[in-house]
């Protein structure tokens, strides 16, 4: 009797762990299948991973959370770039990189605009809508992109570490950017029939 009731149990261990390894796969495979358009798959499955549980196969969730982790990180290199400039760190290495510094926070300036309007307009998609709005923020996110990659071109002439930091970090932001942009593609590719509330 305590063999079967020790094999039962056992039994139904197994089956928790097979549907627990299956819902973790599940999971994987919706952050895999929306990068699947991106530039950067990696990247976006790392930085979007979290968001399997919630968005599944909805388009519209993946490119909300596409804008979404992007304007976090952009936040955070925003940040970084005035502690920088409020410390003086770039200006002592000469005229270039206060000129590139001070360029690049203004452009970081117009990207948390443009990802703030562009995830506001995502989170408010209608119907009647669909195709203006998806226009206006695939135009936001190129431009946001813009921004980035003139930030990125102002470092190019500067040297040092600090230089070679400041462009790596801008650079990640380009293409957590670019991936966003193309999940929002692929969000106007399938139309509005997968809008949620």
């Amino acid at each position: 009797m305590a063999s079967i009731t020790m094999l039962m149990l056992l039994s139904c261990l197994a089956i928790i762990s097979h549907s627990s390894a299956s819902t973790n796969d599940n999971q994987t495979n919706y952050v895999e299948d929306a990068c699947s358009v991106t530039r950067y798959q990696s990247l976006c499955i790392r930085s979007l991973s979290s968001f399997s549980r919630t968005a599944k196969d909805n388009p519209s969730l993946w490119a909300r959370a596409g804008v979404s982790v992007t304007l976090e990180e952009a936040k955070r290199v925003s940040q970084y770039l005035e502690t920088l400039k409020k410390n003086k760190t770039m200006t002592t290495r000469g005229i270039k990189n206060k000129i590139a510094l001070s360029d690049c926070i203004e452009c970081f300036e117009d990207t948390l605009d443009l990802l703030h309007q562009s995830l506001y307009v995502l989170r408010k998609l209608s119907v009647m809508k669909f195709n203006s709005q998806l226009d206006d923020v695939a135009t936001w996110v190129s431009a946001a992109l813009t921004d980035e990659d003139t930030c990125v071109d102002g470092f190019k002439e500067g040297n040092g570490k600090r230089v070679k930091f400041v462009i790596n970090r801008v650079s990640n932001v380009t293409y957590m950017t670019s991936n966003a942009l193309a999940l929002i593609n692929k969000l106007a590719t399938a139309g509005p029939k997968c809008l949620v509330n």
